[in-house]
């Protein structure tokens, strides 16, 4: 029963980092342009074949 004194505030901690981390990657664009790199496959012009 101790351990859940230490395990919760932990998993708490680490739900907030793991939140942190996401919302930087989202405000500072790391997760734009998934759909183009996507459709680029479908768009190459250079078919050399």
């Amino acid at each position: 029963m101790d351990i859940l004194y230490l395990l919760i505030p932990f998993s708490v901690v680490l739900v907030l980092l793991i939140v942190a981390v996401f919302g930087w990657a989202v405000h500072s664009g790391q997760l734009d342009g998934f759909e183009h790199e996507a459709e680029r496959i479908l768009l190459d012009e250079d078919q050399g074949v």
